[in-house]
């Protein structure tokens, strides 16, 4: 088995002992933190607890860290790109809970990197600043986070709800922040002056909900939103977590290295790595794969007339497509929407609408029980908790605050309505599809 090999067996079967002060960064200035960076610097994270305290700096092989990297010109740019934003890029380093972990002044992501070539192979070099370098890499509060579930993720907000609500995940709740302190934390991107004026209901829409679907359908938790308000507004969301009751089916084999091999492909065909790198957010790794394809077939003709925006012509083309899917997906073709990156995301939007009406509904159905009917209920998923072997925490809530604790009410709703209760057919989510209008 090669170094290489090796180190990515390893990744794939231990986990990331992220500090808490590393969850909820933001950046200081107007740069911004994208999804691909989040994942490269949990790996450089990763393999430098794996090295140990000790060492000054840290080094690996190039392909350990950034995968579909052959380092022609482009390629060699892009690393360069991504490794010096890591550097330059100050953050607020922050806990999820306040006054968790200990104080920091702001920082930058590395100190410094450096890119080589030893016997023939690209290594990447790199450290950590000196005031943080202790709790990056020995950690006293941290969670506990799976490289091969992040590498599935394709959403920067969802690699953050995955990994702050991975810290909670034997708690069952996170910690309660008003609503526009998540905005930068999820989106990787500070607070503008027009981000500053967002109502609450389009974060809600645009980040939350496929932000959420994207955690349920990927990791091994489950996770709501909890929604407090302030007078007739939201003032502060926190979310609910729990383990799912059944493992989700294994892998396949996913890669933990960080998959340029894309971004290069679009960086060859005249597109700037910002925009293939949020083309590939929005679209997903398989409509861009398609869409390059397409692309790179239509600059090898002329006709009727040369390609003068490689970008423009690959985001109708995807946009296209996506509105197509979609409105299959109305017609009643709900597979074939899914096989576009686009279309899941609609799904996934809907699902998440419909899991929040059914949730509703099915307290209300509970709510009307007669007292004996409910404390019979209550007292046989008593005894499932313990049975269970669920955190005590959320026990205690069941006895101390009742079924309709936000702790206690999705284990409830599962016990009540068996362990699909969550899971909508085709029909109905056409149905939601349909009352919300799309066209």
């Amino acid at each position: 088995m090669t170094r290489q090999s090796a180190l990515t067996k390893e990744q794939n079967e231990s986990p990331l002992r992220k500090p808490v002060n590393t969850l909820a960064i933001v950046p200081t200035k107007s740069s911004k933190i994208t999804v691909l960076a989040r994942k490269a610097y949990n790996v450089l994270l990763y393999i430098a607890q794996e090295q140990g305290i000790d060492q000054e700096v840290y080094r690996a092989p190039l392909q350990s860290i950034l995968r579909g990297v052959d380092f022609n010109s482009h390629a060699r740019e892009l690393v360069k790109q991504h490794l010096r934003a890591m550097v330059s890029t100050t953050v607020e380093w922050q806990s999820p809970t306040a006054g968790e972990g200990e104080a920091w002044n702001v920082a930058g992501l590395l100190a410094h990197a450096k890119v080589y070539k030893q016997s023939g192979e690209n290594w990447v070099e790199w450290s950590f600043a000196p005031n943080i370098k202790h709790e990056l890499l020995e950690p006293q509060r941290f969670a506990r986070l799976r490289l091969d579930v992040i590498s599935q993720l394709r959403r920067h907000s969802g690699v953050v709800l995955y990994e702050i609500c991975a810290r909670y995940r034997d708690i069952g709740l996170t910690a309660r922040q008003p609503w526009p302190w998540w905005r930068p934390v999820l989106t990787g991107s500070p607070d503008s002056e027009d981000s500053l004026k967002q109502e609450y209901r389009f974060f809600k829409r645009d980040v939350l909900k496929l932000a959420i679907a994207e955690v349920n359908a990927v990791t091994d938790l489950d996770v709501e939103l909890i929604e407090h308000k302030a007078g007739r507004f939201i003032s502060d969301i926190q979310f609910r977590v729990a383990r799912k009751q059944q493992e989700p089916l294994p892998l396949r084999h996913p890669p933990v290295a960080v998959d340029l091999s894309q971004v290069v492909r679009a960086a060859a065909l005249g597109i700037r790595t910002e925009d293939a790198e949020t083309l590939i957010q929005t679209h997903g790794g398989e409509a861009i794969s398609a869409g390059l394809d397409a692309l790179s077939k239509r600059m090898a003709s002329e006709f009727p007339e040369p390609l003068r925006d490689p970008y423009r012509y690959l985001r109708a083309l995807l946009e296209g497509n996506a509105a197509t899917a979609a409105k299959k997906a109305e017609q009643g073709s709900v597979d074939s929407a899914a096989s576009s990156a686009a279309a899941a995301a609609a799904v996934e939007g809907w699902t998440a609408e419909w899991v929040s009406r059914r949730r509703a509904q099915v307290m209300q159905e509970f709510e009307v029980l007669d007292p004996e009917s409910q404390a019979d209920w209550i007292d046989r998923l008593r005894k499932s908790l313990q049975e269970r072997g669920v955190h005590p925490s959320i026990r205690k809530r069941l006895e101390t605050h009742g079924w309709n604790h936000p702790m206690v009410a999705g284990e409830l709703i599962r016990f009540f309505k068996g362990p699909d209760w969550d899971k909508p057919t085709p029909q109905e989510l056409l149905a939601i599809a349909a009352k919300q209008g799309v066209r």
